[in-house]
């Protein structure tokens, strides 16, 4: 069997993993169970990015989520009649926790009957096999994989399947979501689900969907990675209607959100990871006119605040721009510092649909080059603390002045940084000791002294003089020679002399 929790340790970010302990530590605190369901296992075991984190806890969640909060977390909506709370992690981690239930209906398409229950009843009443595999999180049988619907099977032979022939009569938004999950993953439908999915078209029951109902969909839609492809899949069934008549007629912009996705694209080429919900929105929504995109948002059960955001996403967006190519904002770190700040969604709109080219160099500066060099800010700390200067207030004030300045093309390498970092320290480099000359030893004058006597000097021929310079005009040395040439005279006549001569001495 697969280690299932190394798989998810090892696909989770760390704000995922810091999230998903958080819960663990919680649920054991209050003696809740507690477990990961729902897409996350599905795409954990398909292999898809995990975009969120989905936990059932056999209690109520309330609880887990308030002390949740204390530490960071922000509710961004709970629906306290199915115990259900979308939450968004300390981290900015996307997430929901959900009280397990069993959905009991007196009769089909009726209104259900909630029982709170057991995590396998809970997987049990699930829209789709593949979505009711759930990981255990409990310390007595951690990275135990449930799957009572036999859930991996289906995803193996790439099928969407519906769990009962009540499914889209019970909840005929299903018809939309089997649409979406097929699409998405690149699956078939079932040949007994489509069988229950074109029966449920003939009895029109897609024109029961609920405009809350239809609206989660949309919105579930503008977070997919392939939007379009669900659209289109909801067009060619007739079904894009039951979302909004008007959006139906009008059809949603396929451009806007193709340059949306090339876009996501290049940001994740940059190291970014956009979430781009509100500005897919808005592509989805391009060919409607103001009026009619309110209406849509209205109609389709969006909160009023969650409307205006999408509304006036872009007019808050061009004040935006309008700032980034003010004059404030010419220099390149000051460019940094508000682009820094600036949801990467705004930016991912601007590439996306801006012909500003002052807005767009500096967008790319940012992405391609600034985002780079801050990355070896650290690099430059430890230059700045090798010259000695102690960390602190100031200490990080001159790590930023040097950012600043390699912005704009300076300090590239090592030995520019330092002279940069001792001229702003105020560190003076210390000057070079001079090396001194070294008298030579006596030993060693005497020894070049020996050397450089003649070698064929005669014997009785007295030593140069160990001290001083020699030199051949010196009186003394002349004296000498005139004696040494005298004695070579005498010798050579008085060998070369004939027989019988006398010699000249004294008589």
């Amino acid at each position: 069997m697969p280690d299932y929790m190394f798989l998810l340790e090892s696909r989770l970010s760390p704000e995922q993993r810091a999230a998903m302990m958080r819960v663990q530590e919680l649920s054991a605190a209050m003696g809740f169970n507690v477990y990961l369901t729902g897409g996350t296992v599905r795409d954990l075991v398909t292999g898809a990015s995990l975009r969120d984190l989905d936990f059932s806890v056999e209690g109520n969640p309330s609880k887990i989520a308030r002390e949740l909060e204390k530490g960071g977390a922000r509710i961004l909506s709970e629906d306290e009649k199915l115990r259900q709370i979308e939450i968004l992690f300390a981290g900015d981690c996307d997430g929901s926790i959900s009280a397990a239930r069993d959905d009991h209906y007196v009769r089909p398409g009726t209104r259900p009957e909630i029982r709170w229950s057991t995590i396998m009843e809970d997987l049990r009443r699930r829209d789709f096999s593949l979505n009711s595999i759930a990981i255990s999180l409990n310390p007595a049988s951690r990275g135990l994989l449930l799957d009572p619907t036999n859930g991996l099977s289906d995803i193996e032979r790439a099928e969407v399947r519906a769990l009962t022939i009540h499914s889209f009569t019970n909840q005929p938004v299903r018809l939309l979501r089997v649409l979406r999950f097929a699409a998405r993953m690149g699956f078939k439908i079932e040949a007994r689900t489509q069988e229950w999915f074109d029966l449920a078209i003939e009895r029109d029951l897609h024109r029961t969907i609920t405009p809350e109902d239809a609206g989660a969909e949309l919105r579930a839609v503008a977070r997919e990675e392939r939007p379009a492809v669900v659209l289109k899949e909801w067009e060619a069934h007739d079904l894009l209607e039951a979302v909004h008549p008007v959006l139906a007629k009008r059809h949603p912009d396929y451009e806007a959100i193709a340059r949306l996705m090339k876009v996501r694209e290049d940001l994740f080429t940059a190291g970014v990871r956009p979430k781009l919900a509100t500005p897919m929105m808005l592509a989805v929504l391009g060919r409607l006119k103001d009026r009619e995109q309110s209406n849509v948002l209205s109609k389709d059960g969006f909160r009023s605040a969650e409307a205006d955001a999408i509304l006036n996403f872009e007019k808050e967006v061009l004040a935006d721009q309008k700032e980034l190519i003010g004059r404030k904002l010419n220099a390149p770190a000051d460019a940094y510092k508000f682009l820094e700040k600036l949801p990467v969604e705004r930016i991912a709109y601007l590439l996306a649909e801006s012909n500003n080219s002052a807005a767009l160099s500096k967008i790319r500066a940012y992405l391609h080059k600034w985002r780079p060099i801050r990355s070896s800010v650290p690099m430059v700390a430890n230059e700045l603390e090798a010259l000695g200067y102690a960390r602190g207030p100031k200490f990080d004030a001159i790590v930023e002045q040097v950012f600043g300045l390699q912005l704009t093309g300076r300090g590239k390498t090592p030995e520019e940084r330092v002279k940069i970092l001792r001229k702003l320290s105020g560190i003076k480099e210390q000057p070079k000791k001079k090396e001194k000359e070294k008298k030579p030893a006596k030993s060693a004058e005497k020894q070049p002294a020996a050397s450089s006597a003649p070698p064929t000097a005669e014997k009785g021929a007295p030593a140069k003089a160990a001290h001083g310079p020699s030199h051949k005009n010196h009186p003394v040395m002349l004296k000498q020679a005139e004696k040494h040439k005298a004695a070579r005279e005498q010798a050579k006549h008085v060998k070369h002399a004939p027989a019988g001569t006398k010699s000249s001495g004294r008589k």
